[in-house]
C-alpha cells in the first residue's frame, strides 16, 4: 500500500492483474471482467473468482453458529486461531463480505476471513448477510447492524474482548461496516476500535471522474454498480444514509477509520470523499491507495502479489489496533 494522494490512472494496471484478467476473458465459462447481469450469472462468477484467492490458510478452528438480533437470527462464521499468544480473551474481527448485496456468502471471501485470523490473532466473525433480490434494502444493513451490536455486547461468549473490536469490510460489505460504526455509535456503549473499508460504497448518486473514467471496468463497470443499486433497492430511495453512507448528517464520534482504495476503480473517488468527509468530522481516518488493481483485487490473492501484499497489511493494522 502507499499511502494518498494518488491519482487513478488506468494505464498502469500490475502486470499479474493484466495477465490474470485476460486468462479470465478467454474462460468459455464466461469469466470476464463486467459479468452477464442476471442474479445466476453474476453469482455464478463471483464463485469463479473465490477459486482465485490461493493456498487455504489453516486456522485453529471453523464453526457455523447464528446470532441472535432484534430482526432474526443471523448465520455466522467463527473463526478461531490455532495459538494464543496473549493472555485472557482475544480481540475480534466482524467481517461483511463484497458483492454488491447480491452475491457473496460465507465462503466466497473465506480466504479474507483465514489471513485475518492467523495474521492478526484474532476471532473473526463473518456475517452472512441477507441478500437482494431475495431481501431488499435495507434486510442486510439490519443483519449488519444486528450482528456487530451484538458483538459488541457479547463477545465474551465467544472467548473474544468486546473493547478490542474491529469491523472490516470489502465493497458493498464496506458499505455496511461504515453503517454498522455509526450504528454503534449511536446505540451508545462499547464501540470499535476501527473500522477497515476496502474500497467502500458510499454513495448512490456517483457522476464522478473514476466513475466516468472506468466506467467500462476493469472488473466493475458503471453499468454493473446501477444493476447492484437497482437489485439491491428495489423500491427504497439511494439517498437514505444507510444506503448511502456519505449522506449522513454527522459523522462525529464513529471509530477510527482505514480505508483502502483500489486506484483503478470506478469506486476511487467514493473512497476519497468518504475519507475526507470522516476527516471533517475530526475521526481519525488513514487513507491508503494500491495503485495498479481494480476493484475487487482483494479477491486475487493468489495470483496477485500485491493483493497478497495488501491483504498482509489489513491484517497488520487490525492487529496494531487490537494490541493492548
Amino acid at each position: 500500500m502507499t499511502p494518498d494522494p494518488v491519482t487513478p490512472d488506468p494505464t498502469t494496471l500490475d502486470p499479474q492483474v493484466v495477465a490474470l484478467l485476460a486468462r479470465l476473458a478467454r474462460d468459455p465459462s464466461g469469466g470476464g471482467a463486467g459479468g452477464p447481469a442476471t442474479v445466476a450469472g453474476q453469482r455464478a462468477q463471483a464463485a469463479r473468482f473465490a477459486a482465485l484467492a490461493g493456498p487455504v490458510v489453516a486456522v485453529g478452528m471453523v464453526e457455523d453458529r447464528t446470532l441472535p438480533t432484534a430482526h432474526g437470527d443471523v448465520p455466522v462464521r467463527l473463526y478461531v486461531p490455532d495459538a494464543v499468544e496473549a493472555r485472557g480473551p482475544l480481540p475480534v474481527t466482524v467481517f461483511l463480505h463484497g458483492g454488491g448485496w447480491v452475491l457473496g456468502d460465507l465462503d466466497s471471501q473465506d480466504h479474507l476471513a483465514r489471513v485475518v485470523c492467523a495474521r492478526a490473532r484474532c476471532l473473526v466473525v463473518s456475517v452472512d448477510y441477507r441478500l437482494a433480490p431475495e431481501h431488499p434494502f435495507p434486510a442486510a444493513v439490519d443483519d449488519a447492524e444486528g450482528a456487530v451490536a451484538w458483538v459488541l455486547d457479547h463477545a465474551d461468549q465467544l472467548g473474544g474482548d468486546p473493547e478490542r473490536v474491529v469491523l472490516f469490510g470489502e465493497s458493498a460489505g464496506a458499505t455496511l461496516a461504515a453503517v454498522a460504526a455509526r450504528h454503534a455509535r449511536d446505540r451508545g456503549g462499547r464501540q470499535p476500535v476501527l473500522q477497515v473499508l476496502v474500497h467502500p460504497v458510499t454513495d448512490h448518486a456517483d457522476d464522478s471522474g473514476s466513475m466516468r473514467t472506468f466506467a467500462d471496468g476493469p472488473v466493475l463497470t458503471a453499468a454493473q454498480m446501477r444493476w447492484f443499486w437497482d437489485t439491491y433497492l428495489g423500491d427504497a430511495d439511494g439517498s437514505d444514509p444507510r444506503a448511502s453512507p456519505i449522506r449522513t448528517p454527522d459523522l462525529h464520534g464513529v471509530a477510527p477509520a482505514l480505508v483502502v482504495s483500489a486506484a483503478v476503480d470506478p469506486l476511487f473517488d467514493q473512497g476519497v470523499r468518504y475519507v475526507e468527509a470522516l476527516r471533517a468530522a475530526r475521526v481519525p481516518v488513514r487513507h491508503e491507495v494500491v495503485p495498479g488493481v481494480p476493484h475487487a483485487f482483494l479477491s486475487f490473492t493468489g495470483e496477485v502479489e500485491r493483493s497478497a501484499a495488501t491483504l498482509d497489511a489489513i491484517a497488520d493494522a487490525i492487529r496494531t489496533a487490537v494490541r493492548r
